[in-house]
């Protein structure tokens, strides 16, 4: 591995993962994790840790100078609820951070750029199943609209510069290591937490609301994937599909039931609900397979028992130590 690696964002829902199988992969000390303020996250504080604000750009460039960065994991931003919140605020972190980032490519500073993209890119007027690669892009969502014109600065600037950047739209992410993120499929994570701890939970999306899933080790694992590829098999500079599995709150309930026979759940949707419904409910990833042979490992049932197994672990593990 030439060079290091330099994670931003890596607090998150997907950095803290993404940080310690890195490490794992390539050595404590080769992968520099950041985030916008200090930790206590064991898993990043186990190797270099810097608090990096990605929109400094001085900050940035003395960090990437200083740890001799090569490869840079941009993960910083808002997510799809927290956007419409403060929109002004998504989009200047959403897309100056990746003007930052993708610059320090342009100059030479480093070599290989990763920044996930998201199934928001997709607006009401994209087919809803087994949305295609390249197809109707019209998002109604801030969220959706920063991640739509990332793509196509991605693009731009790997057509115009040279800089290899490499890119996935994320589906929803469901992992049991950290807490949600803001986003609008956070149900599929809460839920488990909320059956185990309470036996009831409240959804804010409707029962048959179906959406594109997937299990934070597949997510870990094509992000990996892509980036470890020859650039010659990276024929898709914007960003690729990326599917797992799609399922509905009603779907997952069930599966929780089967463990859980007692748990509960009731439904009052709100303000996610309308962005849920602009997003696909199934996605078409066969770029993704044909090109550098991504295939998902998880379906629904497996998700559903290894988040109820895992999560029983950890609390189990948390209220032994506040004893």
């Amino acid at each position: 591995m030439q060079g290091k690696t330099l994670v931003i964002g890596a607090s998150g829902q997907i950095g803290i993962e993404l940080v310690t199988a890195l490490r794992k992969k390539h050595g404590t000390h080769q992968v520099v994790a950041s985030d916008i303020r200090a930790t206590e996250v064991p898993e990043l504080i186990d190797g270099p840790f810097e608090v990096l604000n990605v929109l400094n750009v001085d900050e940035l460039d003395r960090i990437v100078h200083k740890h001799q960065i090569t490869e840079v994991y941009l993960l910083a931003a808002l997510l799809s609820a927290t956007s419409e919140k403060n929109p002004e605020r998504a989009w200047d972190l959403n897309m100056n951070g990746l003007f930052h980032v993708l610059d320090l490519a342009k100059n030479k500073k480093i070599q290989k750029v990763f920044w996930p993209s998201s199934i928001a890119v997709f607006g009401p007027s994209t087919p809803k199943q087994n949305t295609p690669q390249y197809t109707v892009m019209e998002p109604n969502s801030v969220y959706g609209i920063s991640k739509l014109a990332g793509e196509r600065w991605c693009e731009y600037y790997h057509q115009k510069y040279g800089v290899d950047v490499r890119s996935l739209r994320y589906p929803g992410l469901i992992g049991y290591k950290s807490d949600p993120g803001g986003g609008t499929t956070d149900y599929a994570v809460d839920i488990f937490h909320q059956a185990i701890d309470k036996g009831s939970y409240e959804c804010f999306l409707s029962a048959e609301t179906m959406l594109p899933m997937m299990m934070m080790e597949d997510a870990i694992r094509a992000t990996m994937s892509i980036m470890e590829a020859p650039a010659e098999q990276i024929k898709i500079r914007s960003s690729y599909n990326l599917a797992g599995c799609s399922f509905t709150p009603a779907d997952l309930t069930k599966l929780i039931q089967q463990e859980i026979p007692e748990f509960s759940i009731s439904y009052k949707p709100d303000f996610r609900q309308q962005i849920a419904d602009s997003w696909p409910g199934s996605i078409d990833d066969s770029a993704a397979r044909k090109d550098w042979n991504w295939q998902a490992e998880y379906d629904t049932t497996r998700l559903a028992s290894t988040m109820l197994r895992e999560l029983r672990l950890k609390k189990k593990a948390e209220s032994l130590v506040t004893r």
